[in-house]
């Protein structure tokens, strides 16, 4: 297959950008009516609850759109979950425990001798706090550029045209308006006769600011936040064992890639009880003790730790809303039900990001912010599911993006398969990184590139070129033809996609 023409990628993104509105742009007059304090703005186009990373793109998108916004947050910092007690103060302390453990343990390799490494954490956590803080008023730079009206308190549904506003200064405010978007993220799934103290038992928010390494760390949950947090708690020297219901770890990753990951994982001391469940817990010693047994049921068995991570899974956010005052359905999960325009049922009410169904993943929930606020000015939005990437943040990354190899068989695709191992890329051997691989799966009759699957270091920034690929339906010769600088890990990329139409060069 010849590499897919110029014309081709003109009318497909023509065709992803006509509008699905007959009319302009539109432009609405809001009202703001004050209850007992000023919010600080008398007219809006868009309201948003919630300024984590779908709320407050949204807000900055609508207000470049020409819309006047105000974003309502309970946190009285921006950025959500994902910046401030998640995605961003993980991956600090990811780095900075990897940067330990290469001191510790690589660094000889490399000559690099360093004669005592020690871990001094409180700066470790003192650098992610700074990384948080910065980024938070960051955003709140981008509101005053931008001109978004931001109000710092809990916002709860008075109708679906008005906005009650306990302030953090303990003052109350109406926000009225005609589009309202409701983008409260998600919190920490709770599990049965478990509580969470975030001292001894702890959400992946007290994960992330222990003011003592346990010596032994117990998770349960063996999804992604799980087994990054192991991984930080790990480098810097506990003993960790993850607990996971169901059979394997990380079940919606390929499983191929799977296997070879969770090798890595024990290779670097983290235990795994798979097909385990959690029946009791008692933390009223010093320590905690869980009582487990097999997920068919059986004997149980005693686990000690010093602290123990609750790590199941994220469960949208709604409580508070009064979203049942003003009628708006959700499904039995809680989520929000929405049409393919982040419409609720009720008119003038929206929903994006963790509250509606979809991945839980920060970047979707950015991209229904800039969608939904594009349908709101009567433009043309889009947001594929099937496309969005997904990472794994430990060491090696994990990422992936489209089908994995068990879905294209349980949907009776006929698909090629082309992998590459990081041991024949040349930059890998060169900087002595060589573990994991890339797989492509693709259409065996058009090639059409249908899945993307990644581990190695960096994995996470690898998988934009595939991503893109995907998104403009590239087949793996499209890839394949492509030429990468050499040397570099992105080559494993163009040898995997050799592989997948023909035959790579360098195995």
């Amino acid at each position: 297959m010849a590499m897919a023409s110029l014309a081709r990628r003109k009318a497909y993104f023509l065709t992803r950008n006509i509008s699905n509105s007959p009319t302009d742009a539109l432009r609405f007059s809001f009202s703001l009516t004050r209850g007992f304090a000023s919010s600080g703005s008398d007219d809006n186009d868009v309201v948003i609850i919630g300024g984590g990373p779908g709320g407050y793109v949204a807000a900055i998108k609508a207000a470049q759109l020409g819309l006047k916004t105000t974003c309502i947050e309970k946190r009285g910092a921006l950025g959500g979950t994902c910046l401030n007690v998640g995605c961003i103060p993980s991956k600090a302390l990811l780095h900075s425990s990897h940067m330990y453990h290469e001191a510790k343990h690589v660094f000889a390799n490399h000559g690099v001798k360093v004669s005592s490494v020690e871990v001094d954490l409180p700066a470790m956590l003192a650098q992610k706090d700074t990384a948080v803080k910065n980024l938070t008023r960051g955003v709140e730079g981008l509101f005053k550029k931008n001109k978004v009206n931001y109000v710092k308190g809990y916002g709860k549904f008075l109708s679906p045209s008005e906005v009650s506003v306990d302030t953090i200064d303990g003052e109350n405010v109406v926000v009225k308006g005609k589009h309202i978007i409701v983008a409260t993220g998600s919190d920490v799934k709770s599990l049965p006769g478990i509580t969470i103290d975030e001292k001894k038992i702890v959400s992946s928010t007290g994960a992330l600011s222990l003011t003592e390494i346990p010596k032994k760390l117990i998770v349960i949950g063996a999804g992604y936040i799980g087994l990054e947090m192991g991984s930080v708690w790990g480098r810097l020297g506990s003993e960790v064992t993850v607990v996971e219901f169901a059979a394997d770890i990380v079940p919606a990753m390929d499983g191929e890639i799977r296997k070879q990951f969770q090798r890595s994982l024990e290779k670097q001391k983290m235990k795994f009880m798979l097909k385990t469940k959690v029946v009791g817990v008692d933390s009223s010693g010093d320590g905690v003790k869980l009582i487990v047994e097999p997920a068919e049921g059986g004997e149980q068995t005693t686990l000690e730790a010093d602290v123990v991570l609750v790590s199941a899974g994220r469960t949208p956010f709604t409580s508070g809303l009064d979203l049942e005052k003003i009628g708006v359905e959700t499904d039995k999960g809680g989520r929000i039900l929405v049409n393919e325009r982040f419409s609720t049922n009720v008119s003038g009410v929206y929903a994006i990001g963790d509250v509606i169904p979809g991945p839980m993943l920060a970047h979707k929930a950015e991209e229904d912010g800039v969608a939904c606020v594009e349908f709101i000015a009567g433009k043309h939005g889009h947001v594929d599911y099937d496309k969005v990437p997904g990472v794994v943040y430990t060491y090696p990354e994990v990422a992936s993006v489209g089908k994995t190899e068990e879905q294209l068989k349980k949907e009776g695709v006929s698909y090629n398969v082309g992998k590459f191992p990081f041991m024949a890329n040349s930059r890998a051997k060169a900087i002595d990184t060589a573990e994991g691989m890339v797989k492509i799966l693709a259409d065996k009759e058009t090639d059409k590139i249908l899945g993307v699957h990644i581990m190695s270091p960096n994995a996470g920034e690898l998988i934009h070129e595939a991503v893109l690929a995907i998104n403009y339906d590239a087949s793996s010769e499209d890839i394949a033809r492509v030429c990468h600088a050499h040397p570099t890990m992105s080559e494993a990329i163009k040898e995997a996609a050799m592989a997948t139409y023909d035959k790579p060069i360098h195995m």
